[in-house]
């Protein structure tokens, strides 16, 4: 099973983008040794796992804060992407050898032992430095707060979008008047337009792109889906699953009904980028792809996952700062690093560039986001988030994801019915819940995710 947004690592970054620099290293990318010739008097450390178009984005922010903040050192290190980063930063929380500063999936963060290897924000400082509750969508800002604490500054979301050829859907006539794809409300509706948009593409193409053999993007599409039929997964106090098997096999045969009807080929495993590159109508991805689809300079669109199941609901990550584990946090370091992430959040003009909606809600209003196309054309589903449980387990390649992805991927295929899948997935979710978090010993249940 590839990792998510492989495709976006084959297309943008380079090998060097992806190797830790050194034990606790110098940056991979951008400017961060400098900072140790700097005669600047507060040194900000600053770990993240940006690479390709997103570490170029993310340099460019960085130097424009050490221009506007000459008497702040920042230190950027780029670590490998996913669980190898994980695992550094718990390694360093734990050792006390943390940097002032990093960056994680907001759904991991419930399971990264808040208040032992995280360090919660000072609310009073961000406010000084321009960020505020009130700035940000609630549910966002929700997810970020655990045992009434804030611990994860979110950046940005990103999506699960469903891309789309215009020139493909104008000859299948498939595009309303204001140049966008038609409106789908049911998935009788989507199927239609896929049997129109079948007839108007180039032989030798699938329909869409659905990463079909990929265990985390078949888990956010069933994310995504479930969520539009107000599935749940467990009760308030993580002590039961609730999770509805009838549910379930609505998704599951909703995904499979691609591959079984002939438009999408599970043979072409990782290849719907390119097959869209090419002319295929559709591809659903992250929104990480605009940056590839935008600079091969096609005439395409992209919108939230369609609402099959009459709910708006797409699924959405979110990047967000937050302050690992340091025994003597404060000072000025401490008020540099919130003055760093702050500042960050509050300038994301230049992150939307690479796809990502910022979380930062005053951005969307400005003239310039709305110029961006086609991320202006799917910033509505900052409003209509469909994210993983709030439990350890959770987030961004996160064990639930290894656990239930290959699940849900065997029903797409077709080598498991979308009901004996529906109750695997129960049974997997039941001892996910009575596990123990290796970081802190503790099951969902005794975890303390209040909001």
């Amino acid at each position: 099973m590839g990792q998510p947004g492989l495709n976006r690592r084959q297309l943008l970054a380079t090998a060097g983008g992806l190797t830790v620099a050194g034990s606790f290293g110098f940056a991979a990318l951008g400017t961060g040794a400098d900072a140790l010739a700097s005669s600047a008097g507060t040194r900000v450390r600053y770990w993240n796992l940006f690479s390709g178009g997103d570490g170029s984005n993310m340099i460019a922010m960085l130097d424009a804060f050490r221009k506007a903040n000459p008497g702040i050192d920042v230190k950027d290190s780029t670590l490998q992407w996913g669980n190898p980063f994980y695992t550094k930063l718990a390694m360093a929380a734990a050792g006390n050898r943390a940097p002032d500063l990093g960056v994680m999936h907001l759904g991991r963060v419930t399971g990264f032992s808040p208040g032992r290897l995280l360090d919660p924000w000072d609310v009073d400082l961000l406010a000084k430095y321009g960020v505020r509750e009130t700035d940000f969508n609630p549910a966002l800002w929700k997810r970020a707060v655990i045992d009434g604490k804030l611990y994860a500054l979110p950046l940005d979301i990103h999506v699960q979008l469903c891309f789309y050829r215009k020139d493909v859907l104008k000859k299948a006539g498939l595009l309303g008047a204001d140049g966008r794809i038609v409106p789908v409300t049911s998935a009788d509706e989507w199927f239609d337009v896929l049997k129109e948009a079948k007839k108007a593409t180039r032989k030798g193409l699938q329909t869409i792109g659905l990463w079909i053999n990929d265990q985390n993007f078949q888990w956010w599409f069933f994310v995504a889906f479930y969520t539009q039929l107000g599935g749940t997964w467990f009760n308030a106090a993580h002590t039961e699953v609730t999770f509805d098997t009838d549910k379930a096999v609505q998704v599951l045969e909703f995904l499979r009904r691609h591959v079984s009807d002939g438009y999408a080929d599970p043979g072409l495993g990782s290849v719907g980028a390119e097959q869209f590159l090419n002319g295929a109508p559709f591809a659903w991805e992250g929104n990480w792809s605009v940056p590839v689809y935008s600079g091969a300079k096609l005439d395409y669109g992209a919108t939230p996952l369609p609402p099959v199941f009459g709910s708006q609901a797409t699924h959405a990550e979110s990047h967000a700062f937050v302050l690992p584990h340091q025994s003597d946090r404060g000072g000025a370091t401490n008020e540099a690093a919130h003055r760093l992430a702050a500042y960050v959040v509050r300038h994301a003009q230049q992150w939307a560039a690479g796809g990502h909606i910022p979380a930062y809600t005053p951005t969307l209003s400005t003239a310039a986001y709305k110029k961006l196309n086609p991320q202006s054309e799917y910033a509505s589903a900052m409003d209509h988030q469909a994210t993983e449980p709030k439990v350890w387990f959770a987030g961004s390649t996160g064990i639930l994801a290894q656990r239930i992805g290959p699940i849900v991927v065997s029903s797409t295929v077709g080598s498991a019915g979308p009901e004996a899948a529906a109750g695997r997935m129960k049974s997997a979710l039941t001892q996910l819940l009575a596990m123990k978090n290796p970081m802190d010993g503790r099951t969902a249940a005794q975890g303390g995710t209040a909001a």
